[in-house]
């Protein structure tokens, strides 16, 4: 059975990092591409983030230059690192494969920005 398991979320005051870890089990990310996802409250589930089989990322526009996802070695686990964050990217946040076409389910992890 494949799972996907999100973590690493909490809350933070406007301006601080944290770092968000899928993990999979049973399948590994070497042929799928993987990215992230979020919903804020009364909002879309939006894409945040995506990295490629061969290492090539994508960052939404409202992430850029805050945001960075990388894969482990044994590509089974992704990451978003999130660094200045900022009351609007208060949501929860879900992994899934870049193709998915209701990605925005299941428990994800919550990111809670104060300011």
């Amino acid at each position: 059975e494949v799972q996907l398991v999100e973590s690493g979320g909490g809350s933070v005051q406007d301006g601080g990092s944290l770092r968000l870890s899928c993990t999979a089990s049973g399948f590994t990310f070497r042929l799928v591409d993987m990215s992230w996802y979020r919903q804020g409250p009364g909002n879309e589930c939006d894409l945040v983030s995506t990295i490629t089989t061969d290492g090539r990322t994508y960052l939404a526009d409202s992430v850029k230059g805050r945001f960075t996802t990388s894969l482990d070695s044994a590509k089974t686990t992704v990451y978003l690192q999130m660094n200045n964050l900022k009351p609007e990217d208060t949501a929860v946040y879900f992994c899934g494969s870049a193709d998915a076409t209701n990605a925005c389910v299941g428990t994800g992890t919550q990111v809670t920005v104060s300011s």
